[in-house]
């Protein structure tokens, strides 16, 4: 009887993140501020490794790659976020919330794949040096990058699919600034045990077999770095998989969080902030995260710069 009694919608409704205009202008401006800072950072980093000789070698190249990944990443989610900041009410299509769910999850997936292989190329830089350019050759580096991108978006095709053969119903109200797969499933007034279970089944396979085989990895690496004679050694050796290590625990811990547990019965006020942290966050703390420390990618930037002035100057003095 409850469920005859639901209306079928076209079109959801995106909960506010506050009823007081004034603070959905301040969360539109903050939010707008770190999208853009993440854009150009992440292309900053594209164009770096582009752009600079020194910087083509495999390590280089899938954070390029993972760069790539980031600025698609935010743009999949944070755009209609800050429309739903400026308007009265956020409302996506159903076909849209589902087209918004397979393309995050895609790129979720192939951040996750990137970054396991990023653990690949750092395992055998550090365990078997001299098979580093057999092993990671630019052939080899191409085709793993091509089936980290191709195998993400493989991933998430069967369940969007499946959404896309149930019908929702009213209340047709998401408490998420985006269409993740959990509030979806609550707006159904069809049976999704089954999309759930594939939902849920596919991506713990995908993280905790992500998870294991950087764990693996890492046993490896440490057990590698402890051998060395030098503590100096062992301290450069390390600082060259810091970067890595920060970006794969704050990433796994929260997509663990996330999508590898029980759905909840209550509202996901603490699922959105979480959302926030790896979906808008992340994507502007891996750049800072890959170049603070690094002096090749610091070089690399004074060089792009220089290079830039010269123009402007060359520009300056032809007019």
């Amino acid at each position: 009887m409850e469920t005859a009694n639901r209306t079928l919608v076209t079109e959801f409704v995106f909960l506010r993140f506050s009823n007081s205009p004034h603070l959905q202008l301040l969360f539109f401006s903050l939010f707008l501020l770190v999208y853009l800072l993440s854009l150009v950072s992440n292309a900053l980093i594209v164009l770096i490794v582009a752009l600079d000789g020194r910087l083509h070698t495999p390590m280089y190249f899938f954070i390029c790659n993972l760069s790539l990944v980031e600025l698609w990443y935010t743009t999949v989610t944070v755009p209609k976020m800050l429309a739903n900041f400026l308007c009265s009410q956020g409302v996506i299509s159903v076909p849209s919330c589902i087209t918004q769910y397979y393309f995050f999850f895609s790129l979720v997936a192939t951040e996750l794949f990137i970054l396991t292989t990023m653990v690949f190329d750092r395992y055998v830089a550090i365990c078997r040096p001299l098979h580093y350019q057999l092993l990671l050759s630019p052939q080899t580096c191409g085709t793993l990058a091509g089936v980290c991108w191709s195998v993400g978006f493989l991933c998430p095709m069967f369940p969007s699919f499946l959404l896309t053969q149930i019908s929702f119903c009213t209340p047709n109200q998401i408490n998420h600034f985006f269409c993740d797969a959990d509030q979806i499933f609550r707006l159904s007034c069809t049976d999704t045990y089954a999309i759930q279970a594939v939902g849920y089944g596919l991506s713990t396979v995908i993280i905790l077999g992500s998870l294991v085989f950087t764990m693996a990895s890492y046993a490896q690496i440490l057990a590698t770095i402890l051998a060395m004679a030098s503590a100096a050694a062992q301290r450069k050796t390390f600082s060259t998989c810091a970067a890595h290590l920060s970006v794969v625990t704050i990433y796994f811990g929260t997509l663990i969080f996330m999508y590898v547990r029980p759905a909840v019965k209550y509202e996901s006020n603490i699922n959105k902030i979480v959302a926030i942290f790896y979906s808008v966050i992340t994507p502007l703390l891996n750049p800072l995260i890959y170049t603070l420390r690094n002096k090749d990618v610091k070089e690399a930037l004074k060089m792009l710069v220089s290079r830039i002035q010269r123009i402007c100057h060359s520009s300056w003095q032809t007019q």
